[in-house]
């Protein structure tokens, strides 16, 4: 490694990473904080379990079906405009959730806040493959997207706080919950359109000989993905066998990440706990979770190798999740549900590295695309399926282990999908 390419990626991931996890950060937290506003506004609007399960789902339905289009709008219109589009939409929409009157206009809501939000997660995902070569993908993804734990790390505290604001000018503590929380993706819709830049090629702010090192680093990184893809229609490309096996290895993983999120907090308060108590007790997986990500994404990256890595997260996910399921001890189901996390969020970037190996241009905006959004239906089916196994049981025991069948067969297609590349790796050196 030459001391021009260190001093161009200090710089270009001390520019961009910060300010993008503080996005997702905000994006993350407008997405998932229904699960602590649940605590009172189930009760106050005579939500059930199934139908929050339902309303909270319906994000990603709409999400699904917009995601593909948002993400190439993205990539024929930029990033600067296009992100800045996306988090005023949500913010706007996240703060009318502070409004919703019933189960209806929950459902209402959440479809329209699904929409808003569709591009802004793999148009970032595909933003940061113009900006960083392939051996650096996991531990920057990792710096990334340690805005989920971080942002149920610090979200959770801050959410039951203001549950406690119950009453003030007439006001729940939810929606003062919803209208708090939104305020800061309408102002980082106006910072991200004047700081991001699109492409390497713009950035003023790199020295000369730092961006001509990066263009041309990135050009030949294209050019060699294009030279070693086949030559098929886009469609073809979006949607080959691999790319969707890669979708479904990462609905396994969002499966528990929102089972986790959307119903953690109902489940540590029925320990008999505040809302507040409820905040911080929530953290601690978070916090071993952020751990996670940091740690063994950049040890996937120091070993060369993703297979074993996904493998191995998958199922400290999979399996912690079914031992606190469980288990009855409020200790040992905390210690469980923390390994859990620590293998849900070790897994989310490195899923990100396998679509960018192989795809470039459209096609890996494209796949990127199609990966997140059949991965992010799961947002849909795993709180429905816990919250109405819920109504059912009166525990969220059969909903969790439900769920954690879903990355016992992400571990399967994640080792089918090695043996598919061993099998064409002769093929395309003959």
């Amino acid at each position: 490694m030459t001391d021009l390419e260190t001093r161009t990626i200090r710089r270009v991931s001390r520019r961009l990473i910060p300010f993008l996890i503080l996005c997702y950060f905000v994006a993350y937290l407008d997405r998932v904080n229904v699960g602590f506003a649940s605590l009172t506004m189930n009760r106050d609007l005579g939500i059930s379990a199934t139908a929050y399960g339902l309303g909270a789902g319906l994000f990603f339905l709409t999400y699904f079906i917009f995601e593909v289009p948002s993400n190439l709008f993205l990539e024929r219109f930029g990033a600067r405009r296009w992100i800045a589009r996306i988090m005023l939409s949500w913010g706007l929409i996240s703060g009318g959730m502070a409004f919703i009157g019933g189960e209806a206009s929950f459902y209402v809501m959440r479809l329209a806040l699904g929409a808003a939000e569709a591009g802004f997660f793999p148009g970032i995902i595909f933003y940061l493959t113009l900006w960083f070569p392939a051996a650096y993908r996991a531990r920057i993804v990792s710096a990334f997207m340690v805005a989920i734990p971080l942002s149920s790390l610090i979200g959770a505290p801050i959410s039951g706080a203001l549950l406690e604001l119950d009453g003030l000018l007439g006001l729940k503590g939810w929606q003062w919950l919803y209208l708090i929380e939104a305020v800061p993706a309408v102002v980082l819709s106006v910072v991200t359109f004047f700081y991001l830049t699109d492409r390497p090629a713009e950035a003023r702010w790199l020295p000369a000989d730092e961006r001509a090192w990066l263009e041309e680093r990135m050009a030949a990184e294209e050019a060699a993905r294009r030279g070693t893809a086949h030559h098929r229609p886009l469609t073809r490309e979006i949607f080959d066998a691999r790319v969707i096996a890669i979708a479904f290895i990462y609905f396994g993983a969002v499966a528990l990440l929102y089972a986790f999120g959307f119903f953690l907090p109902q489940i540590i308060k029925a320990f008999g706990l505040t809302n507040l108590e409820t905040g911080f007790v929530t953290l601690v997986p978070y916090l071993v979770g952020t751990i996670g990500m940091l740690w063994w994404g950049r040890r996937s990256d120091a070993k060369r190798e993703r297979r074993f890595h996904l493998v191995a997260a998958l199922a400290c996910a999979s399996l912690g999740t079914i031992g606190a399921a469980l288990v009855a001890d409020p200790v040992l189901k905390m210690v469980l549900f923390s390994g859990a996390a620590f293998g849900i969020f070790a897994a989310l970037p490195i899923v990100w590295t396998l679509p960018t190996e192989t795809l470039a241009g459209a096609a890996a905006a494209g796949a990127i695309a199609v990966v997140n959004s059949i991965g992010n239906l799961s947002g849909f089916v795993a709180p429905y399926i816990v919250g109405a196994i819920k109504d059912r049981t009166g525990d969220f025991t059969g909903g969790l282990l439900t769920i954690s069948a879903a990355g016992l067969v992400g571990i399967g297609l994640v080792l089918w999908l090695g043996r598919t590349r061993a099998r064409s790796a002769p093929q395309a050196a003959a």
